[in-house]
């Protein structure tokens, strides 16, 4: 019998690698996992995003064990040998006959019976052969991040500040909140959760340990789970009274872009029809002064009309790996280069529909100079009626009105801002990993 946490695990990482559009974050909040006990939903959880992140390494270790190491391996075996190898490896709680006898078992299952006596053999083998030692070697191999994404981070961000983003990208993702109400933080605590202050924001806190979507607080809305940077973007984003935000789903800038403007109206676009209806259920307790839009934002055709606009792109997300931990897998280059061009499609279309004196902020969850400053630089060249407003400004404005905290102000002026832009570096400071720059028509 397969225990159903390593089961939902296989299904997950089998989805993850058989399609792109398959994301570990969303599937690990599938109605499938959230009906497992809380000790199966934290096993399933450490076995699909440690496996992904550590599925370099592992295919490192499996591959020379197989006759033809460059053979093509059925999707089903290749997800059973690396999830039984990284359980071998990383999970020192789990015996080593458990994860090779359900490993065989799982891709029995997938109607693998033939292959699965080479699953069985080569994680034998990996059960008597320690890993190699890591101490000296790259920050590729030893942190299981792509070569060419590592060369890139240290030309732009240097050795130190590489080899800690690469570690961080290795550790479970921390849960963040926002606090809705002031009575959330107290009955989160009589829940039995434990808590810590965010790293730069004052209504942000850190779950230390304890369940928080099994709390009342939780039923009630009393608190977002968001990550402190993503926070930090729409905060940045000032005030107005016709806002746009373009790019808007899944919701969670869109809905502190209404908690900050509560008498604006506010319009929220994307091009997902789907997303957009989920965004229209989970913002219902805010209203109806949020107007939402289908709408494609490269070809957008707008005219001056909003005072501020949130321009939040899509990207190649490489500030998010701790989260969804297979966007090294799918990320190169040449997705880099097609990502600025969409970028700067979509931005040169939102500036359209700013008024005079108004603002709007861009922002990706890239670490990559061609989705950020080369993209603001670019939009810049030809629209000479924008100017850019330094970002260490707004948090300025954001610490008076008591939004960051003292040592947070500190710590984002010392880590984040450069040439007046934002950039918080995970690994750096303790969140994913958002860029922003701020444009005003004259």
């Amino acid at each position: 019998m397969i225990a159903r946490a390593r089961e939902t695990a296989f299904q997950i990482l089998l989805k993850t690698t058989t399609t792109t559009d398959a994301h570990s974050d969303e599937l690990l909040r599938a109605p499938e996992v959230d009906a497992l006990s809380a000790q199966d939903r934290a096993l399933t959880t450490t076995l699909v995003l440690g496996t992904l992140r550590w599925q370099l390494a592992l295919d490192a270790r499996i591959r020379p064990l197989l006759t033809r190491p460059d053979a093509k391996l059925n999707p089903a075996i290749e997800v059973a040998l690396r999830l039984g190898a990284y359980q071998l490896f990383y999970l020192d709680r789990i015996p080593p006959h458990a994860a090779i006898g359900e490993s065989v078992e799982l891709a029995k299952r997938a109607g693998e019976t033939f292959a699965a006596g080479l699953v069985n053999a080569i994680l034998r083998k990996l059960a008597i052969k320690p890993p190699a030692a890591t101490k000296r070697e790259s920050i590729a191999k030893t942190y299981a991040h792509p070569a060419w994404m590592v060369e890139r981070w240290i030309r732009a961000y240097g050795t130190g500040a590489t080899r800690a983003l690469c570690a961080f990208d290795q550790e479970p993702a921390g849960i963040t909140l926002r606090l809705l109400h002031p009575e959330a933080e107290s009955a989160l605590v009589d829940a039995g959760v434990e808590l810590s202050p965010g790293e730069f924001l004052a209504s942000a806190r850190r779950v230390v340990r304890g369940d928080v979507v099994r709390t009342d607080a939780f039923r009630q809305g009393w608190f977002r789970i968001q990550d402190e940077g993503s926070q930090l973007v729409a905060e940045l984003a000032g005030h107005g009274a016709h806002i746009l935000d373009t790019c808007a789903a899944p919701g969670g800038k869109t809905a502190i872009l209404a908690e900050r403007n509560p008498d604006a109206q506010i319009t929220a676009s994307d091009a997902s029809r789907k997303r957009l209806d989920a965004m229209r259920t989970s913002l219902a307790p805010l209203g109806e002064r949020i107007r939402f839009s289908v709408q494609d934002a490269m070809t957008a055709r707008m005219e001056p009309e909003y005072d501020l606009i949130l321009c939040d792109v899509p990207c190649s997300g490489t500030g998010t790996i701790a989260r969804n931990p297979e966007i090294r897998f799918r990320m190169n280059e040449d997705a880099i280069a097609r990502h600025h061009d969409r970028q700067v499609r979509i931005l040169s279309a939102a500036v359209n529909g700013v008024v005079s004196g108004g603002r709007l902020l861009y922002s990706t969850c890239s670490l990559e100079p061609e989705e950020n400053e080369a993209v603001v630089q670019a939009v810049l060249a030809k629209r000479p009626e924008f100017h850019r407003v330094p970002l260490d400004q707004e948090l300025e404005r954001l610490a008076s009105e008591k939004i960051i905290s003292h040592d947070g102000l500190a710590r984002l002026r010392d880590h984040a801002i450069q040439d007046g832009f934002l950039r918080t570096l995970p690994g750096t400071l303790q969140c994913d990993g958002f860029f922003a720059a701020l444009l005003v028509r004259a």
